[in-house]
């Protein structure tokens, strides 16, 4: 599984041709692709997302779409999950997104464990 990260530093990846290759090549080798906040960014831009559903950061939604226009842009999902490639929107989406992968791969009982382990259960305060 590869989760490439999102933030401020994806914007240069965009356009970076020797990355959009690491990750082309990534892709052909390995079964799950996930991204957190604007990694999907550098998906799109790399063409994996091409005919799918994906998210990203509400603040880079019109990005994604520009990006490649036949992506389903998800502008209400926290996360999406299309089999082998998921996206999630931000950092506490990707938190979402985790726990998702977890109890995909490893059964929702391990979730759970992992869950209170971390002390995650969000309750924003304002």
């Amino acid at each position: 599984m590869l989760v490439h990260p999102g933030g401020a530093g994806t914007r240069p990846q965009l356009k970076d041709p020797d990355h959009l290759a690491w990750v082309r090549d990534l892709r052909a080798r390995v079964p799950l692709m996930t991204s957190v906040c604007t990694g999907s960014l550098v998906f799109a831009a790399a063409g994996l997302l091409a005919g799918r559903p994906a998210t990203t950061h509400w603040g880079a939604l019109d990005l994604l779409a520009e990006l490649d226009p036949t992506v389903d842009v998800r502008r209400e999902e926290r996360f999406v999950d299309d089999g082998d490639v998921v996206t999630s929107s931000g950092v506490s989406a990707g938190i979402d997104m985790a726990l998702h992968l977890v109890a995909r791969l490893a059964g929702v009982e391990r979730a759970r464990e992992v869950r209170r382990h971390m002390q995650y259960d969000p309750e924003p305060p304002v």
